[in-house]
């Protein structure tokens, strides 16, 4: 298994636990949020689908200020996990897509340069996404604890 392989095998196993973990969550809880200023149940979801994607246009420009871009999530009405899911099937597969197009040597020699944040390299950054949904999952299953449902095991 190349680099690149195992770097994807690692965010399609996060997302395929993800899932498992957000069809947890009843419809009557899709806007439940724990205080004001946290995301609510379906904005974590969007937020990580939509995160991705701003991920892929980070790695195409080598770092930059991702801020500029217009989200094709804007606008869009919050209607279901399944609706979430399906709207983000395009912008999964072109991320990945990106990611298989790298070289083990570009994923070493590439660097992300990031404003206020520190140059890493592109394999680097990769493994840095893909934590950030790690870390929602564990935020996820302590909204589903606070709400009193109950917790997809997703240790397969």
């Amino acid at each position: 298994m190349t680099t690149t392989e195992s770097i994807i095998l690692n965010f399609e196993e996060i997302r395929r636990r993800s899932k498992i973990l957000w069809s947890g969550i009843k419809l009557e809880f899709y806007h439940w949020r724990p205080d004001v200023k946290a995301l609510s149940c379906l904005e974590m979801i969007r937020h990580i689908l939509e995160t991705e994607n701003i991920y892929r246009l980070i790695i195409v420009n080598k770092g930059g200020n991702a801020d500029d871009f217009i989200s094709p999530w804007k606008d869009r009405p919050m209607i279901d996990l399944q609706d979430e899911l399906e709207f983000a099937i395009p912008f999964r597969k072109e991320f990945l897509q990106t990611i298989n197009e790298f070289t083990p040597d570009e994923l070493t020699s590439i660097k992300i340069v990031r404003e206020g944040r520190k140059t890493r390299t592109l394999c680097d950054f990769l493994y840095r996404c893909s934590y950030h949904e790690s870390v929602h999952a564990g935020q996820f299953l302590s909204y589903l604890r606070t709400l009193g449902l109950d917790r997809p095991n997703i240790w397969d």
